[in-house]
């Protein structure tokens, strides 16, 4: 079997996403967190989330993965939980002014981060790039089959009708 001519695009595409998150995750390490604790905090900051089952969704994690989050950050003094008095079944989930001191170290190496990431782009090229990564979640999460292509290497040859010009 001969050796592609290029990497496949969702190859490259994982690897890279692999590399750019061990190093986010290296970076939110440095300023204290992770990328689940950033997530959660985030969320909290910048939604109106009433309790733990919509900030599960927001942070597209199941809520028994968040509960284990937020054990640890309720723990570390990061937010409190409390029932909801019009439904004891739910909690409601708040920062604390540690959470509050949390997000703004986390924010900041967030920031930092995402510089370095555009470092050496231009704002044209970060706008394809937005463009082309949603054209791509788009074409990865399409339940449409892609139409079937002929490999350009094996295509037969295209014969067009010869153009003819008015004469004048």
């Amino acid at each position: 079997m001969p050796k592609p001519a290029r990497m496949p695009i969702g190859l490259r595409l994982a690897r890279t996403a692999k590399s750019v998150s061990r190093a986010f995750d290296d970076a939110l390490a440095e300023a204290g967190g992770s990328v689940p604790l950033w997530l959660v905090l985030i969320s909290l900051k910048s939604q109106d989330l009433r309790n733990q089952r919509e900030l599960a969704d927001a942070v597209g994690i199941r809520e028994a993965t968040l509960t284990h989050h937020l054990n640890a950050m309720d723990a570390q003094g990061l937010v409190t939980r409390r029932r909801d008095p019009a439904n004891r079944r739910v909690h409601l989930v708040e920062l604390t002014e540690q959470g509050e001191a949390a997000f703004a170290a986390l924010r900041g190496a967030a920031m930092a981060f995402d510089e370095r990431l555009r470092r050496g782009l231009s704002d044209d090229e970060i706008t394809a790039l937005e463009t082309l990564l949603t054209r791509l979640e788009q074409n990865a999460t399409t339940d449409t089959a892609p139409p079937v292509s002929t490999p350009p290497d094996t295509a037969p040859p295209v014969s067009t009708p010869p153009v003819s010009t008015p004469s004048g």
